[in-house]
């Protein structure tokens, strides 16, 4: 009996340090649909939008830009955490850092304000919720 105690203990901590973790992190129905921005990217001043859906806990995204030429590039990394967004496409060279704004009652999403990583540069983008891309 006394060896068991500190194996039983320690599964203890691990069952609560895991439901500590699943409780922290925050899934945001909000987010589902459609975010659309504006992004000036040298003297090109473009629209662009990103599309997000969720499967089975798992985040996906995919880029929406008439001005890039691009319809539907769906996105390799989409990772949220807690109210950070991370965005990655490497074969556009892209990342969009952001983070999520909630309003006052912190359930619904209002808007995203983040940075896009491009061929070394960064703009910062703010993108609001629209029932479809405009473009």
């Amino acid at each position: 009996m006394s060896r068991l105690l500190p194996i039983l203990a320690c599964l203890l901590l691990l069952a609560l340090s895991g439901l500590a973790n699943s409780q922290g992190d925050k899934a945001y129905s909000s987010l589902i649909g459609s975010w659309e921005g504006p992004l000036v990217l040298g003297r090109d001043n473009m629209n662009l939008a990103f599309t997000f859906s969720v499967k089975e806990g798992n985040y996906s995204a995919v880029l929406i830009s008439g001005g890039m030429g691009i319809y539907g590039m769906p996105a390799d990394t989409v990772r949220i955490d807690g109210l950070n967004v991370i965005i990655r496409i490497p074969r556009l060279d892209l990342e969009f850092t952001g983070t999520l704004r909630l309003e006052e009652t912190g359930e619904k999403i209002i808007r995203i304000d983040g940075d896009w990583f491009q061929y070394s540069e960064m703009v910062p983008v703010v993108l609001l919720p629209v029932d479809e891309p405009t473009f």
